[in-house]
């Protein structure tokens, strides 16, 4: 083998070698799972049935996607698209979805990220987290104006499992 030869040869296994252990193609991510999702849902819904008033939940994973979806009989027919939206921009910007209005209001150069599909300025939805990770989000509407304390009680109910 030539010296060049064995010169970039070195360079590559250097290369290689010196890789960060994330960009060699397997991540491990917590996430929300069904049982999860589910527990936190049906708290929910209790504790908004419990104030008299019908409501849609949903549970998100951490990329934003349905895990589950409930609703009242009765509920309004918004209240489904509501808390689907409401999780979503939990999901997505890591807090609050009431948080999102706040940011609308103090960073108006940020206004432009009201025009995604998903997103709603609409208070209701909360990040899942463990830690500082946020592993999906739920999303209530349907109340006026205590959307977030049902979404809360669905996660002070798996708050043990979220350590």
């Amino acid at each position: 083998m030539s010296p060049i030869a064995r010169i970039l040869a070195g360079c590559a296994a250097i290369a290689a070698l010196s890789s960060p252990a994330g960009a060699q193609g397997v991540l491990t991510q917590k996430n929300v799972s069904l049982a999860l999702a589910q527990t936190i849902a049906n708290a929910a819904l209790a504790k908004c049935r419990a104030m008299g008033y019908k409501i849609a939940v949903s549970v998100v994973d951490r990329d934003g996607l349905p895990v589950i979806m409930m609703y009242d009989d009765g509920a309004g027919l918004n209240t489904r698209e509501g808390s689907d939206r409401k999780a979503y921009t939990a999901a997505a910007f890591h807090a609050p979805s009431a948080a999102f209005v706040k940011r609308m209001h103090d960073h108006p150069e940020s206004a432009g990220s009201i025009q995604y599909s998903r997103v709603l300025a609409l208070a209701g939805g909360l990040p899942i987290k463990v830690g500082n990770d946020t592993i999906g989000a739920v999303g209530v509407s349907g109340t006026p104006g205590v959307d977030d304390v049902c979404s809360q009680a669905g996660i002070d109910k798996v708050a043990d499992q979220l350590k």
